[in-house]
């Protein structure tokens, strides 16, 4: 033993660093697995849900207590329908009704390609006040060849029977009008019934584009 404790303290610095000699084959860089109790972190891919004129695109499987944070990616999500915005709602009865009670703020920067228009604003408008209609995530997107959105949708602890469900939007989107247009847009579904259904569509025909939903460990 009293080899064994000479070695790792030659090994340390006066200052209590560990050398990086220390580290080999036969230490740290071969451990090939944790123990169950020690969370390494990071994303956990659930579904992929890929639509082809979909009506509409819902994650009613997966969304449970196991993790505390849930994140939505859309890929290139395309309106089959010009001018049109991208909106989500929950369910609290596995998608039974999106209908949870919701208010929000949001917030938009724009850009025109031409360079001749830009701002950044409050969305007026595309909040909600305690309303159980879909929130808008982005609004006017454009249904050309190459138009779409893309973005992420964090919910945070829908499980909890306790607290209500906050979640954050940040997204992009190729406008009808030629403009980038960035959106932030954050709020809470005011219930404290779990959340166990997610749906994403636009207000008016149909999508095309891919939606992944992560667990964040």
């Amino acid at each position: 033993m009293g080899t064994i404790t000479r070695s790792f303290a030659n090994n340390i610095t006066t200052s209590g660093v560990l050398l990086p000699a220390s580290l080999n084959n036969n230490s740290i860089a071969n451990v090939t697995a944790y123990n169950a109790s020690v969370s390494t972190g990071g994303m956990v891919l659930l579904s992929s849900q890929k639509a082809s004129n979909s009506a509409s695109i819902s994650f009613t499987t997966g969304i449970d207590s196991t993790y505390k944070e849930y994140q939505f990616w859309f890929i290139d999500v395309h309106p089959r329908t010009d001018q049109t915005s991208f909106s989500f709602n929950m369910s609290t009865d596995a998608g039974s009704n999106y209908n949870v009670t919701k208010t929000s703020t949001a917030f938009e920067a724009y850009h025109k390609e031409d360079g001749t228009a830009s701002a950044i604003s409050y969305s007026t408008g595309n909040d909600l006040a305690q309303s159980t209609g879909f929130q808008l995530l982005s609004s006017n997107v454009g249904n050309g060849a190459d138009e779409s959105l893309s973005g992420t949708l964090t919910l945070f602890n829908p499980s909890s029977t306790t607290y209500v469900k906050h979640f954050i939007h940040v997204g992009n989107d190729y406008n009808s009008g030629d403009y980038s247009v960035n959106y932030n847009i954050a709020g809470y579904g005011n219930t404290t019934s779990a959340i166990n259904a997610v749906q994403f569509k636009f207000a008016s025909g149909n999508m095309d584009g891919t939606i992944l939903m992560y667990g964040i460990v």
